[in-house]
């Protein structure tokens, strides 16, 4: 019998090497995805917890640590994720997606991070706040 097991969600971290608060939060998202991996059964099938807890803690997801910045696509999309009001804490300067793209194409430096974004739950944080960003990763779709 052929068993479909269901895919990882992603979650990616623009990294700033040399920034302290980046490297808090690869450390949190580290710790997180560690814990999330100890927690998950092998046969996640049967598993109904999510019924019996529905506060339970994040699923096991694929941790993305990455220090290139994102396409124009993907910054597109986790301006969308962010929403209108915290464009400038995605792109300096920035307050609408027409100056935050223009000011990115202008020069890539201009992407701040550290920046979390969950894209199969379609959430993103543009922030070392540790109790924002476990809470985007304690939510997934349908719990908003």
């Amino acid at each position: 019998m052929f068993r479909f097991h269901k895919t990882l969600d992603i979650v990616t971290l623009f990294h700033k090497a040399g920034s302290p608060a980046s490297t808090r939060v690869a450390n949190i998202l580290k710790q997180v995805s560690a814990n999330a991996s100890e927690t998950a059964t092998e046969d996640q099938a049967s598993d109904h917890s999510h019924q019996t807890h529905p506060k339970r803690s994040r699923q096991e997801f694929e941790l993305n640590i990455t220090e290139d910045p994102p396409t124009a696509d993907q910054l597109k999309t986790i301006l969308e994720y962010v929403g209108k009001n915290r464009i400038s804490s995605v792109v300096n300067g920035a307050t609408t997606e027409n100056e935050a793209l223009k000011k990115f194409k202008e020069n890539k430096e201009n992407f701040k991070r550290p920046v979390v974004v969950d894209w199969n739950n379609g959430k993103a944080v543009a922030s070392e706040n540790e109790s924002e960003i476990l809470k985007m990763l304690e939510q997934t779709k349908g719990e908003e």
